[in-house]
């Protein structure tokens, strides 16, 4: 079974964190806009759950993704399953039109501008990303996917990374989470 084992972290300045992990020999891809299109279950209610399903677009690739509960209280590991849908807006309109036959609820959008990263550390590719999301600002992310029996270990090497990194203000809800509070706060916003 495959887990993710991620941290989040609100930062203030992109710029000096890129140069941060560049120092520490970060590779960093080319910038892309991700689009995340996020579905409720027809039978139970994913934000009691702690589920998600989304479909994310990147550029002409699509993806659909399961996320399972947090499985902590201090990082957000939890099990995942992505597929590959076929490429093209078109093919992620119909696959969002079959999720709506079937009884899943469309909730929100989520779009950001993420530039990732891979680091070596404590002997793990970590991937990293450097976001930007629309409406909430500005986040690191650090993620390692294992298997259960690394679970520890690759929660001790992001720990370790993010001290390294002086990130320290952890969020552990997504972004959709973050995106749906606020325009409850703000109704005006929604």
């Amino acid at each position: 079974m495959n887990y993710e084992v991620e941290q989040k972290f609100h930062v203030r300045d992109l710029d000096r964190l890129a140069a941060d992990l560049g120092r520490l020999g970060a590779r960093f891809q080319s910038v892309v806009v991700q689009r995340d299109y996020y579905f409720a279950h027809p039978a139970r209610d994913f934000g009691q759950t702690d589920e998600a399903l989304r479909i994310r677009c990147v550029d002409a690739e699509n993806f659909v993704t399961y996320k399972g509960p947090k499985i902590d209280a201090t990082t957000k590991t939890r099990r995942e399953i992505e597929l590959p849908l076929a490429s093209g807006a078109a093919a992620a309109d119909r696959f969002a039109e079959l999720l709506k036959v079937l009884g899943f609820a469309p909730v929100a959008e989520v779009r950001k501008t993420r530039r990732p990263l891979t680091i070596r550390w404590q002997g793990w590719d970590v991937d990293g990303a450097l976001d930007h999301v629309d409406g909430l600002g500005s986040f690191a992310e650090l993620e390692l996917r294992v298997d259960q029996c690394e679970l520890e270990r690759a929660k001790a090497a992001i720990l370790s990374l993010a001290g390294q990194l002086g990130l320290a203000h952890t969020e552990r809800r997504s972004y959709l989470a973050l995106l749906l509070a606020q325009a409850h706060t703000d109704p005006d916003r929604a």
